[in-house]
């Protein structure tokens, strides 16, 4: 079996707090009741809104306890974000509540980047953020969003220390995920972390081994996810207002119709890579990232584990543009190999495409941002190689050949 090892860092963690647990309290299991409670005493708080979430959290700590391979300190992690969310929940809650003039706020025409991880999106997600025309929800503000973000201390709030520095200990942790994927308090945050809220989100899987957790969540009705997401998007900019939402997302090709239905007047972008590397891009990332909190991964389960994922979702994002769900004028495709190229001039056509200008300083300033080597498909080197993955090149030649047949996408990998 192909595994990563734990950095020693991590194993070195890992190893004190056992011997700690062995002399003291034991590590709390990840019991949905117990998590529950304890989010309602540490707010005060007690309306978690509709009983929608209970279910995936159910499922989630059940896949946690039984999949995961949780080390001690991936036990701790998770069950703080756990908690952190659940917090986050009661108080959206209170807030609307409190001001119930949240609920009138308007999301009109939101743009969404979709398109599989790896692919350019959060590159275009970052370029985009750069333009004050755009309003985007920023790591810091999805992390802690109480109180609500203001535009007065939006620049200089003391949260974004806060994410930078619990950030920074990730690095130090796993440095290589850096070179995979950097993150900053000032960066986009991409919409799985606030679906997060509802125990419906793609993010838990790449954070941990969660095989039932993901099968079941794969095939779920997120509508009441999406009109969640729309709560979320009022209150962000409630006090932090901004013309046009740019959302970005892997998870739309999954829900896609979810996400037009509660967005009917959404314009979409979507980006496009060869699936095969995609899918050992991610699966390496995953790999890496999950090694922060469990025992043992394997990198060729995961990679095989993204290449069904991502089969899927291409079937279904094809499917819902074919049968007329979403119209071609709504509808902007751009393929890796162009936007790569010439990030700049290929946001000057995804601006015109979607009726939008892209001002001469704002492209200035997209190209400071490249040239820093601040946007994460640029920053550092990360290989990959076939035979560590155990991808079966020409099967997933052939079950991804409608895809890349219909969006003229070129091989990146080739067999040796």
């Amino acid at each position: 079996m192909s595994s990563t090892r734990l950095p020693l860092a991590i194993r070195g963690l890992n190893a004190g707090l056992a011997a700690l647990a062995k002399v003291g309290p034991r590590l709390p299991r990840l019991q949905p009741a117990e998590l529950l409670q304890t989010a309602r005493r540490q707010t005060g708080l007690s309306d978690y809104g509709s009983d929608y979430f209970r279910e995936p959290l159910q499922r989630l700590c059940e896949s946690l306890e039984q999949d995961a391979r949780l080390t001690a300190f991936g036990r701790i992690i998770a069950r703080q974000d756990l908690l952190r969310l659940l917090r986050n929940r009661l108080m959206l809650e209170e807030s609307f509540r409190q001001h119930p003039q949240i609920a009138a706020e308007q999301i009109k025409a939101p743009v969404f980047i979709l398109g599989m991880p790896r692919s350019g999106t959060t590159s275009m997600h970052e370029l985009m953020a750069l333009d004050p025309q755009f309003r985007v929800a920023l790591s810091w503000e999805t992390a802690y969003p109480f109180p609500p973000p203001e535009t007065a201390s939006y620049d200089t709030d003391p949260r974004i220390a806060k994410v930078d520095r619990e950030l920074a200990q990730v690095d130090k942790l796993l440095p290589e995920f850096r070179n995979m994927h950097p993150m900053g308090a000032r960066l986009p945050q991409e919409c799985v972390a606030l679906f997060a809220h509802d125990f419906v989100s793609m993010i838990f899987d790449v954070q941990f081994r969660l095989t039932q957790y993901q099968a079941w969540l794969i095939r779920q009705d997120m509508g009441e996810v999406f009109r969640n997401h729309r709560r979320w998007l009022q209150f962000l900019q409630w006090k932090k207002p901004g013309d046009t939402w740019v959302l970005k997302s892997p998870q739309y090709l999954w829900n896609i119709d979810d996400m037009l239905r509660e967005y009917p007047d959404a314009r979409i972008v979507q980006t496009h890579r060869d699936p095969v590397k995609v899918a050992m891009s991610i699966g390496s990332l995953t790999a890496t990232l999950r090694s922060l909190g469990s025992e043992e991964v394997d990198l060729r389960e995961v990679t095989r584990q993204y290449a069904d994922l991502l089969d899927y979702g291409t079937r279904k994002t094809m499917a819902t543009r074919a049968n007329g769900m979403l119209e071609a004028a709504r509808a902007t495709d751009m393929q890796f190999a162009e936007f790569r190229q010439d990030p700049v001039a290929a946001m000057h056509k995804v601006y015109a495409r979607l009726g939008f200008t892209l001002n001469p300083p704002v492209a200035a300033a997209m190209q400071r941002f490249l040239d820093a080597g601040t946007a994460t498909e640029r920053h550092g080197k990360h290989r990959y190689d076939i035979a560590e993955s155990g991808i079966d090149l020409a099967a997933e030649r052939l079950r991804f050949a409608d895809y890349q047949r219909a969006y003229a996408i070129p091989d990146e990998i080739f067999s040796t």
